[in-house]
């Protein structure tokens, strides 16, 4: 079933956390009044898209990442989306054009690490770019590519583009850690 865009820009809202997300909060970030965000929710969670594990909050159902045309994510493609790379295929670090850092991640995790220490102008110039959605879905990792492509589209910047990138990023390595059952180093 096709989605309207509301219920699209909804459920790319909802993706974004990791957790149930209030009603409200959703609202609040697809710039829309509660009361129709509330019965689209409703709506989705009928179509099972979205739960809800407590009144008032949602999270995304497998069904309701297929409909975002996410594909599901096996032990298998954790580990993969998780491994170590070569050199060549590690995400390389800039401030801007021809403004090499010389930090390299080469893997989830090592961007994870190094991301929380990059500042603020080669988040944005990466972001802007689209950068960092490119390489972690050379990862494998099309949901992690969405969300950040999300945050381009929201138009974050500064502090916040920071925090909202370092925060789905280690969310997205605790899950799959977690699916190929190896601990996270605790930021």
């Amino acid at each position: 079933m096709d989605l309207s865009p509301v219920k699209r820009e909804i459920l790319e809202a909802v993706l974004m956390h990791d957790k149930p997300v209030k009603a409200a909060q959703v609202a609040r970030e697809v710039g829309k009044d509660f009361p129709p965000v509330m019965m689209h929710l409703l709506g989705l969670a009928r179509m099972g898209y979205a739960c809800s594990p407590e009144k008032g909050q949602f999270i995304l159902t497998d069904s309701g990442k297929k409909a975002l045309g996410l594909p599901e994510i096996t032990k298998e493609n954790a580990a993969a989306i998780m491994q170590h790379v070569p050199r060549e295929s590690a995400f390389h670090f800039y401030a801007g054009i021809g403004k090499p850092l010389n930090l390299y991640a080469h893997s989830l995790q090592d961007f994870c690490d190094k991301i929380a220490k990059v500042n603020v102008e080669s988040v944005e110039f990466h972001v802007s770019r689209g950068d960092f959605e490119s390489w972690f879905a050379c990862l494998g990792d099309a949901e992690l590519a969405k969300k950040t492509a999300l945050l381009k589209e929201r138009k974050l910047a500064g502090e916040e583009l920071c925090r909202r990138l370092l925060e789905i990023v280690e969310n997205r390595c605790i899950v799959l850690s977690k699916m190929v059952g190896h601990s996270v180093p605790s930021a």
